[in-house]
């Protein structure tokens, strides 16, 4: 009899603790296309534009600036990586997160505590002399100073049967996971506005450049209506009319400042420093966006961070589900205490001296009106809304995909047409100067020229400009070079690493 209740009290609770209640986990099912609408074939050799990577390029590569070939943004974006305060703040959430999953581990363990003391005390007369009949010579009766030295330890620890506990640390292990990728999201999303920033500030610079050649071309042409009019071949009204076109496309020039130097300081504060300290030199405009490794729609879920975070917090929430569901059965807890206990010092640690308890405690609800099985649906409301954000995680990443496969498509082609009609603009403007210079037509017929040309040269710019911004977008769209083989493992999140390493661990 005693054997067998002796393989009772070993064998139950390991048997009972495989009761997962948490429904199996299986990442939810999204419909993915076999292949990009919008990815186009590579351009011919007669359109030298963009053009997807070619299959041996399967994959973006962390330092995905570099494909820019642009020294200047490399180093700008070497700096946004540890000094930009955004991205310390996620991982800063990313270790709390961290410190989370030892908090819910540690249940798994009994708690031991100790509260060692020293009590001295007097008890009043009238209670000395309540508690004995005679007091004599031979019989004083009760102390008046009372001396009690203790040494309790207790240890309590709750039996995960219903796997409560271990639901608990998954579910803050997936959470943790969840906010592991929200730092490489975070992350990215500050690189990819950088290099926008970066190539907003460069576009500016051509325009000035444009800008710079038009007022020195305009100054050119107010010169020639000058000594015309003062030679009597031409009117005060032309050499007013060049005058004013000048003078308009100085202020232009000059309007352009104002927005180069606000991109100037938004790219100071991503990469940590304040604007004051930071300047960045007019350079050429590099607008050849780089071929980039397209893949299949359903390798997004794996090189996407912000949808390996939605799919952690799916894992998560069917986790807390399990926790849920032992409401609905009892809890049991191992208590036991012990220790020394003496009214002297010298006695306090002797054998004699010792006391112990010990016991298990059995809690459950009896009736509690609905309160369970309005946890219980909570966490399955819970897990239904995780399951409809990371499907549309994965749609919005699908969609930015082929926005931005759409858009370099087309502005690449709009961008040889409007070359085309550059080119075109700048033979109407020689027919125009030719024919004022001879005296065929007005000035007016100059200006309509020039003012074409500079719309079309600023034009050409901005198709440049969203190329560039779009090719970057892609990037951020593809996941940037980051996968989920970068998540922090399970094993990794239950060690104590300190905060610093933590950090790192994430970059």
């Amino acid at each position: 009899m005693r054997t067998s209740l002796l393989i009772i009290l070993v064998a139950g609770p390991l048997l009972l603790s495989s009761c997962d209640l948490a429904p199996k986990y299986v990442r939810p099912t999204t419909a993915t296309p076999a292949a990009f609408k919008e990815a186009a074939p590579a351009p011919g050799p007669d359109s030298p534009g963009w053009k997807a990577a070619q299959p041996a390029d399967d994959t973006l590569r962390p330092n995905w600036w570099e494909l820019y070939g642009d020294p200047a943004l490399t180093a700008l974006e070497e700096q946004v990586r540890i000094s930009n305060q955004n991205i310390l703040a996620a991982e800063a959430n990313y270790r709390t997160a961290r410190a989370l999953v030892l908090s819910a581990r540690s249940a798994l363990f009994p708690v031991v505590s100790a509260a060692p003391s020293f009590t001295r005390s007097r008890s009043s007369q009238t209670v000395r002399n309540s508690s004995t009949s005679t007091v004599t010579a031979s019989n004083p009766g009760p102390s008046a100073i009372n001396n009690e030295f203790s040494l309790p330890f207790d240890a309590s620890y709750e039996v995960d049967f219903w796997h409560r506990v271990g639901n608990q640390v998954a579910a803050s292990e997936y959470s943790a996971q969840a906010s592991a990728a929200d730092v490489a999201t975070a992350r990215l999303s500050i690189q990819a506005q950088l290099a926008q920033d970066y190539f907003q500030l460069r576009a500016l610079d051509a325009e000035r450049q444009i800008l710079e050649d038009t007022v020195a071309s305009y100054r050119k042409n107010r010169e020639l209506t000058g000594t015309l009019f003062q030679t009597g071949i031409d009117s005060e009204e032309d050499t007013a009319q060049a005058q004013t076109q000048l003078d308009t496309t100085i202020a232009q020039a000059t309007d352009l400042r104002v927005a180069r130097a606000q991109y100037e300081h938004a790219i100071a504060v991503l990469i940590g420093k304040a604007p004051a300290d930071f300047s960045l030199p007019a350079a050429e405009f590099k607008a050849m966006p780089p071929p980039l490794p397209v893949g299949l729609p359903s390798d997004l879920l794996e090189r996407r961070p912000d949808i390996a975070a939605a799919e952690r917090l799916v894992a998560a929430a069917n986790a807390d589900i399990g926790v849920a569901r032992t409401a609905y059965f009892p809890s049991l807890t191992l208590n036991a205490s012990g220790g020394w206990q003496s009214s002297f010092a010298s006695d306090w640690l002797n054998w004699p001296s010792r006391f112990w308890s010990l016991g298990p405690q059995l809690a459950g609800t009896i009736f509690d009106v609905g309160a369970r099985r309005s946890l219980t649906e909570q966490a399955q409301a819970a897990y239904d809304q995780t399951v409809a954000n990371y499907r549309q995680a994965v749609l919005s990443g699908l969609q930015a995909v082929e926005d931005n496969l759409a858009a370099l498509r087309i502005l690449d082609q709009e961008a040889a047409e409007q070359r085309t009609a550059v080119d075109s603009a700048t033979h109407l403007l020689d027919l125009a100067t030719t024919r004022y210079t001879t005296g065929i037509d007005s000035y007016l017929n100059v200006i309509t020229a020039q003012t074409a040309l500079l719309s079309n040269r600023e034009t050409e710019v901005q198709i440049r400009l969203r190329r560039m911004t779009a090719s970057v977008s892609l990037v951020m769209a593809l996941g940037g070079g980051w996968n989920t083989a970068q998540l922090p493992s399970v094993k990794s999140l239950a060690e104590t690493t300190p905060a610093s390493t933590a950090a790192a661990s994430t970059r």
